[in-house]
Order: C-alpha cells, then sequence, then structure tokens
C-alpha cells in the first residue's frame, strides 16, 4: 500500500506528455498519451487525466483531483498529500518519496519505478489509480 501511495503521487505529477511508466525491473506498466489517456501495457484505455485536474477512469468517473498548487485529493476532496518541488509528501507531510530525472524512488531513495518522455510537470496519478 506504501507503494501505492507514492506511485499515486508520482502519478500525478508526470500528467500528459509521458510517454512510458515503468516498475523498478523496466517492464512497462502503462503509457499516458499527449492527450491525458491512460492505458496499459497493452494500450488498453484504463482513464483519463484532464487539464482541470480530474482523474477519471474509463467511464469518465471521476477518482480524484490534484491541483495547480500541489495539493492531491480523493474524489470528496479530503486531501491525500502534496507535491513540493521533486518530494512527495503524505497528508502530515512526511516525505514518502522522491521523483527525479526519470527515477521514481521511496522516501529511502529506492527506485521504484521509471518514466520516460516527461516533458511538463504535473498529473499522473494513474499508476495508482489505473495500475495498482
Amino acid at each position: 500500500m506504501k507503494y501505492r501511495i507514492l506511485l499515486l503521487f508520482f502519478c500525478f505529477d508526470l500528467y500528459v506528455f509521458a510517454q512510458r511508466i515503468q516498475n523498478a525491473n523496466y517492464s512497462t506498466l502503462g503509457y499516458i498519451t499527449s492527450d491525458g489517456k491512460v492505458q496499459d501495457a497493452n494500450y488498453r484505455t484504463l482513464g483519463y487525466i484532464a487539464t482541470d485536474g480530474k482523474v477519471q477512469d474509463a467511464n469518465y468517473r471521476t477518482l480524484g483531483y490534484i491541483g495547480f498548487d500541489g495539493k492531491i485529493q480523493d474524489v470528496n476532496y479530503r486531501t491525500l498529500g502534496y507535491i513540493q518541488d521533486s518530494k512527495v509528501q503524505d497528508n502530515n507531510y512526511r516525505t514518502i518519496g522522491y521523483f527525479d530525472n526519470g527515477r521514481l524512488q521511496d522516501a529511502n531513495y529506492k527506485t521504484i519505478g521509471y518514466f520516460e518522455g516527461i516533458k511538463a510537470r504535473w498529473a499522473a496519478s494513474a499508476v495508482f489509480f489505473f495500475f495498482f
């Protein structure tokens, strides 16, 4: 569960220009297209990340939100955590991970995954919502 929460935050922060999301063994978990579509490794659509910060499943049901201020919330607007620069924090501001130069790390700097093709900072909650 700890890694799921961590990946949730990473996902919220990767957003639209991600080409591929991988685990620590470089296995492809899925993709995020330039229009915010979240796909599994077989290119099946799992959901969407809207430009307004709304995260939706494949049937367009809202799963959560990411604010431009870095606040991550569930569908009921309860705060799940925050993104501060390259640091990911839970709702008590405890650091639970980092992302930098295409690498996803837990709080102890252990690599838990990778991302490629990121050109913008902002969204990818998809890993938590759709891959775990």
